[in-house]
């Protein structure tokens, strides 16, 4: 059990982020999925890191240039993984005019102008929140920073659970694209609400709430368009959960 557990946590490490890990012997697509349940703590442990370059260029540098590096640190560890997804829902829903056009423009590498419009948007709105953040603590925009990631990671999570598979099967990382467990679901969800005591209640609560409307949003939009979740989608719900839990963050720590 604890063996199947660790080999499902590395996996989850070695598809979100390019943080080094042991080879995993035998592997099979179908653990990606499985490892859902870890994404929240890969997200935690991503956005640790992150923090602590944050924290400790506050102490050195003012808040824009922390803000800009401990954001900078998060998508040096994911490779941008989840900012591509973003970056190619936005291509896809907005560009393409058929189901089927929409999913081959989300399989273009090719940046178009809503994918570069919705990065340039999405990371500003980061930067300037945690900004905010640091103007009144360091210290409570790295915990930010730290639930932010974590939580993402679980709305993601919550889409793999209530969505279906709207691309091509076939094409799946993880096997058969089925709807993540109820289990996954609820492992996942505990494991990214701890850094939430760490925050004021009424920010905490503000900030799950907003991450979850902004959340939906691109949720939504793929359901109607194109039938359901992809990969894509997954990172383009994760980080608009960031965003809105960020601002509201923000805005209720400082006013």
């Amino acid at each position: 059990m604890i063996r199947r557990e660790t080999r499902l946590f590395v996996c989850a490490v070695q598809f979100l982020t390019r943080i080094p890990t042991p080879q995993l012997a035998g592997f099979q697509p179908q653990w990606i999925q499985q490892s859902a349940r870890y994404y929240p703590l890969v997200g935690q442990i991503v956005g640790g890191l992150a923090a602590l370059v944050l924290y400790g260029a506050a102490q050195i540098w003012s808040p824009w240039i922390a803000a800009l590096l401990g954001v900078a640190a998060g998508v040096v560890l994911t490779g941008g993984f989840h900012e591509d997804g973003l970056a190619d829902t936005a291509d896809g829903l907005g560009g393409g005019q058929t189901r089927a056009r929409r999913l081959e423009i989300m399989k273009d590498s090719r940046l178009g102008s809503y994918g570069a419009l919705a990065l340039g948007l999405t990371l500003a709105l980061r930067v300037a929140a945690l900004v905010m953040v640091l103007q009144v603590s360091s210290m409570l925009a790295a915990i930010t920073l730290v639930a932010a990631h974590g939580l993402g990671r679980a709305a993601a999570v919550g889409a793999m659970a209530v969505m279906p598979y709207g691309g091509d099967p076939g094409m799946a990382k993880e096997g058969r694209p089925d709807r993540t467990s109820f289990f996954s679901l609820t492992v996942a969800a505990v494991i990214a609400v701890w850094p939430l005591a760490f925050l004021p209640p009424a920010a905490g609560a503000a900030g799950v709430a907003l991450g979850l409307v902004v959340g939906a949003a691109p949720a939504w939009l793929a359901w109607r368009l194109i039938g359901g979740r992809t990969g894509d989608v997954l990172g383009a719900v994760e980080q608009a959960f960031e965003i809105g839990f960020l601002l509201a963050v923000a805005g209720l720590v400082v006013g």
